[in-house]
C-alpha cells in the first residue's frame, strides 16, 4: 500500500501521519481516505449513515457528516468534521459523536467498525 499524499491542512496531515504510522489496516485505510484531493472528498449524508447502519453500531466517516436525512437509530460515530445540523440531529438520537483520533484512542484495534463514504 502506497503512502497517502499530503494535505495543506495541518490538523488533517497530523491525524494522516498518526493514522499510517499505527500499521493497522483499518486506519490506513481512512488515512488514505482522508488524503483525497477537495474535489474527490468524502461527504456522507444522515440519511446513508441511517440505510447502512443498525443499532449500536461503530461507525467511522472519513470526511464530513452533513445533516440531510435523519437518523432513527443510535450508534457510535466518528468523522473528521460535522455540520452543526447534523451533530445536533445525532446527539438527538443520543448517538455517541466523536473525532477520529478519539475512535481510535478508544478501538486501537479497529474492530468492528464500519467506514461509511
Amino acid at each position: 500500500m502506497l503512502k497517502p499524499l499530503k494535505s495543506s491542512n495541518l490538523p488533517k496531515q497530523e491525524l494522516i501521519e498518526f493514522l499510517w504510522n499505527t500499521k493497522r489496516r483499518i486506519w490506513r485505510k481512512v488515512a488514505k481516505d482522508l488524503s483525497k484531493r477537495n474535489q474527490d472528498k468524502i461527504e456522507v449524508n444522515l440519511y446513508q449513515i441511517n440505510k447502512y447502519s443498525k443499532e449500536n453500531d461503530m461507525i467511522i466517516i472519513p470526511g464530513k457528516v452533513l445533516s440531510s436525512g435523519e437518523l432513527d437509530h443510535k450508534i457510535q460515530i466518528a468523522a473528521f468534521n460535522f455540520s452543526e445540523k447534523a451533530r445536533e440531529k445525532l446527539l438527538k438520537s443520543k448517538s455517541i459523536v466523536m473525532n477520529i483520533r478519539e475512535l481510535y484512542e478508544k478501538n486501537p484495534t479497529g474492530t468492528n467498525i464500519t467506514i461509511i463514504k
